[in-house]
């Protein structure tokens, strides 16, 4: 649809609504990690991703199936979402889907810089945002980093990726790369928004985006091992965290989650900051803070029911379920131990 006219929150959530209660839960995912590739295309095929799986399946097979299977899943329901949408509802989830091009920015950046081959690289790639397949194929074929740089010229990107080029080079790693994009999707999600009762629970979500974003990025700066000052790579927009303390936060992770414990978010988190607080490695604190996220997210939707929230809870709730999938079947192609698997999904 389009931007122009009023919102129509009640009709896009209750869509949304139905679409939540079709995601997989724990029971599906407990399946999932004790089957073999072939099993999970066939499980997967008596489910949402029905559609998605009968079209694929006659040029793919095993995970190259699911992970197609997924993606095209994914794009269909977030553009489905964006044809429900009307006047402002729409403009704030169509900026908020361009985290996908964030997305595909970053892993054609890391599929460069680790020398991993265009088609692997393009299975991991989620059309859902504004970069059309033209546009992400030209992204795709270039050669070296600098030159997705210069195709991103003109973009939201482009600015902040040519201005952060110099530190990549200094430093040998793509933090001042990956922080440039975050940050440039993160300046035109808050840009223009106005204040309004739609808006101000868009922005508080946002706000608690932004902080779990700068919590993960101090703690990765504090670990790359590169002479990396996290005040530089502070995001605005958040709440929790002045630049000035977020490097002595990241050198002390207890420190940051009895931060987090003591803002607004500690009693929609109580069960989230434990996980945080368990966890004994980089990956394991950062899927613990996807959980967090999500967690705050839902919370949010429940307490604005008719606001732009619980479309956004959607939106991560079914991005996590990809994820989940994929890792699974990734899993389990390697051998891994189911419950060692288990262990790497982020479940609600």
């Amino acid at each position: 649809m389009s931007t122009a006219g009023g919102s129509n929150p009640e009709y896009v959530i209750a869509r949304v609504r139905a679409r939540r209660s079709a995601l997989f839960g724990n029971e599906e995912y407990r399946k999932l990690v004790r089957m073999g590739p072939a099993e999970i295309a066939r499980f997967m095929e008596e489910s949402e991703y029905e559609r998605e799986i009968n079209a694929l399946g006659s040029r793919f097979s095993g995970v190259d199936l699911i992970e197609y299977s997924l993606n095209r899943n994914l794009a269909k329901q977030f553009n489905d979402i964006l044809d429900w949408a009307d006047g402002s509802l729409y403009d704030l989830i169509a900026r908020y889907l361009r985290k996908f091009d964030a997305w595909n920015v970053k892993t054609i950046i890391r599929g460069i810089y680790s020398e991993t081959d265009r088609d692997t690289v393009e299975v991991d790639l989620i059309r859902a945002g504004e970069f059309d397949d033209r546009f992400l194929s030209r992204l795709l074929d270039a050669a070296e980093i600098e030159d997705v740089i210069e195709l991103l010229s003109g973009t939201i990107f482009g600015d902040g990726l040519a201005a952060a080029y110099d530190d990549y080079e200094d430093t040998g790693v793509l933090v001042p790369l990956e922080n440039a994009i975050d940050r440039a999707f993160y300046e035109q999600l808050l840009e223009g928004l106005v204040v309004g009762e739609e808006a101000q629970q868009y922005r508080e979500f946002l706000e608690a985006e932004i902080d779990f974003r700068n919590a993960r990025n101090a703690l990765r700066i504090a670990r790359s091992g590169a002479e990396l000052d996290p005040v530089e790579y502070f995001i605005e927009g958040g709440t929790l965290f002045r630049a000035s303390e977020l490097a002595a936060l990241a050198n002390s992770p207890s420190e940051l989650v009895s931060k987090i414990r003591d803002s607004r978010y500690g009693d929609r988190l109580s069960g989230a900051l434990s996980d945080l607080d368990e966890a004994d490695s980089l990956i394991g604190f950062e899927r613990a803070l996807d959980s967090a996220l999500l967690k705050y997210a839902d919370s949010l939707g429940y307490v604005y029911p008719l606001s732009v929230t619980p479309i956004v809870s959607y939106i991560l709730a079914k991005q996590r379920e990809v994820d989940n999938i994929r890792a699974i079947a990734r899993g389990r192609e390697a051998g891994l131990d189911p419950d060692a698997i288990e262990e790497e999904l982020v479940i609600l």
